[in-house]
């Protein structure tokens, strides 16, 4: 750890086993509750508290829940933006509701986190709420406290992905603030959090043991840096290890295995291509696992590690998309180097999700929800 690691395949060979892709391996996106209407859906989580509940986050401000089953026919509203702060809430291509992430003890706590972006100033906020007493599916809008607010330079690069790891503590994914080229070197000014990966407890504190939390030139929050724009990463249930799509510039996109304390190179870097002159950059830059060019798509996003038991053949591999192009892509995390195949086709991923048996759904932009099956 912390050597310079090139990335074990490079990019002609990559072209060679994605031109083959579909002869290789499919797997099924089965359209799934099909009654329910999401508008502009770019997230899929439960709640982890045996209530077979799924919760459908909508970048337009809503939090939606319903009872995972293919018969459902109806949704509520569990979480509404506009009801939740006294912040003004925006939205743009890449703000507004982000972000949702339950507590590890939400069955005994019922608490609950979400990342939406907000103006005057323009800033991320991540906010803590509980859930109603009496009524698990309604927020107890007056609970809510701000446990971390982050100036933001530009509408763009937001992240916004939370999720809990299995130590128990927050983790958040950050951008590096937007424009392009992150012309403030956002990414590795290591007194900002723009451009990094935090690691911090249920009320915004850095969580300890992060690896910078001894020295004081660095922000103690800070799990990992020099990223892009991490729009999605997730734990694999089995290994905990954290894999995070990071979204490139103009030509190459991304996944990074996140470990702490280290530089991922943007923006000397995308993926293992020079970006800036890389005559003063450190030599322990991490370079990624898997990447693609954008003749293959130009927008990547993370998904997860397969652990369910609904399709056995596909346990140990992790599945991304790209958000432009469509391609659906999976990798057998148990083989080095990791080899993806495109293995569906989709339009406009936006997130996949798992629910709590660990089965997997692919998230449209445009409404739609997907089973992922062999």
């Amino acid at each position: 750890m912390g050597c310079f690691r090139f990335v074990a395949v490079l990019a002609g060979v990559w072209l060679g086993l994605f031109s083959n892709a579909l002869a290789v391996e499919k797997v099924e996106l089965k359209p799934v509750f099909s009654e329910l209407r999401f508008e502009v859906p770019l997230y899929l989580t439960h709640a982890g508290d045996d209530s077979n509940r799924l919760f459908v986050v909508e970048q337009t401000g809503k939090i939606k829940v319903f009872q995972n089953s293919d018969a459902v026919t109806q949704a509520q509203v569990f979480f509404d933006i506009n009801k939740a702060t006294k912040n003004r809430f925006t939205l743009s291509n890449e703000e507004g509701l982000l972000g949702l992430a339950f507590d590890p003890e939400f069955k005994t706590n019922q608490t609950f986190y979400v990342y939406y972006s907000a103006v005057k100033p323009r800033r991320s906020v991540i906010a803590k709420y509980r859930v109603q007493q009496g009524n698990p599916n309604l927020t107890d809008y007056q609970s809510e406290q701000v446990i971390l607010e982050v100036p933001q330079d530009y509408r763009n690069h937001n992240g916004g992905m939370l999720a809990f790891g299995p130590d128990g503590y927050l983790y958040v994914g950050l951008g590096d603030g937007g424009s392009a080229g992150d012309p403030l070197n956002r990414a590795q000014d290591m007194t900002q959090l723009l451009g990094k990966i935090l690691r911090i407890d249920g009320n915004g504190n850095p969580a300890p043991g992060n690896p910078f939390i001894t020295n004081p030139q660095v922000r103690d929050e800070i799990w990992a840096h020099g990223l892009r724009n991490p729009w999605r990463f997730s734990f694999d249930r089995k290994t905990n290890k954290l894999w995070a799509a990071d979204v490139g510039q103009n030509a190459w996109e991304e996944v990074n295995l996140i470990e702490p304390g280290i530089n991922y190179g943007w923006p000397w870097y995308e993926a293992t291509h020079e970006f800036r002159d890389v005559s003063d950059a450190p030599a322990d830059l991490q370079m990624p696992v898997i990447e693609y060019s954008h003749d293959w798509g130009q927008s990547i996003t993370g998904g997860y590690v397969y652990r369910g038991q609904g399709s056995p053949a596909l346990n140990g591999w992790y599945f991304f998309a790209d958000y432009v192009s469509g391609r659906v892509w999976a990798a057998d995390t148990a083989k080095t180097p990791l080899a993806p195949i495109e293995v569906a086709r989709s339009t406009s991923p936006s997130s996949f999700g798992e629910d709590q048996a660990g089965e997997l759904y692919l998230v449209s932009h445009t409404g739609s929800i997907y089973h992922v099956v062999k």
